[in-house]
């Protein structure tokens, strides 16, 4: 469900999300939202023209255990730190990239189990590259590739969204989780430790921002 009172925004968001394989409920204030049917996860806006977005996060959470995402344009800590504690599962800070969004959505459904794909229970394969969730399982151009449990777990984010810059937070939050106050350099070591099993030139590092899985053929 998402929950978006600017057309220009929710219109074009159900569009893609749709393309992406998604069912999408779109409703436009609070009410709806809280009257609608039980949904898979939310996309929630903080600025609703009835309820707060919190107020509607806070009464969605005391009934149910959907995921919640909020989607806002208030970046403030304050925010997500509340949010947070009423129970969202991840904060997305309008401007927000969609293939990022896309992401997100597919790796909080993944935590929670709702997402039974290829990527989370059998096999994905991107060309050379073939991923068994189920198995843990890792082959490229068809040699095993032994890899730690930090390691296979980082490549799958990745591979969940070939093509598509994840930041290093999201990364992070994903893989390692959300109250990790280590080093980042954690996740540098983890993504040179692939390309070295795997591919040098198969991790792209999108400097300022984060990494991408480079999308692969079966020619590759």
């Amino acid at each position: 469900m998402v929950v978006e009172d600017d057309p220009a925004i929710g219109q074009p968001l159900r569009t893609g999300l749709e393309r992406e394989g998604f069912q999408v409920n779109l409703v436009t204030n609070g009410a709806d939202a809280l009257a609608a049917p039980a949904a898979d996860l939310v996309l929630l806006d903080l600025g609703l023209p009835d309820l707060d977005g919190r107020e509607v996060c806070r009464r969605l959470r005391t009934r149910s255990a959907v995921p919640i995402i909020v989607v806002s344009a208030r970046g403030e800590e304050i925010d997500r730190v509340l949010l947070l504690e009423l129970g969202a599962d991840d904060y997305v800070v309008k401007p927000f990239g969609f293939r990022e969004l896309v992401a997100r959505i597919r790796a909080v459904l993944r935590r929670v189990g709702g997402e039974p794909d290829a990527s989370v229970t059998g096999r994905l394969q991107l060309g050379p590259l073939s991923i068994d969730r189920r198995t843990r399982e890792v082959t490229y151009s068809e040699a095993a590739v032994a890899l730690t449990p930090k390691e296979f777990e980082l490549l799958v984010e990745l591979a969940s969204d070939p093509g598509a810059v994840m930041t290093r937070e999201h990364l992070i939050d994903s893989v390692w989780d959300e109250n990790w106050w280590g080093s980042t350099k954690t996740l540098d070591v983890h993504v040179a430790s692939l390309r070295k099993k795997l591919a040098p030139e198969l991790i792209e590092t999108i400097r300022g921002v984060g990494f991408r899985l480079v999308e692969l053929d079966a020619g590759e």
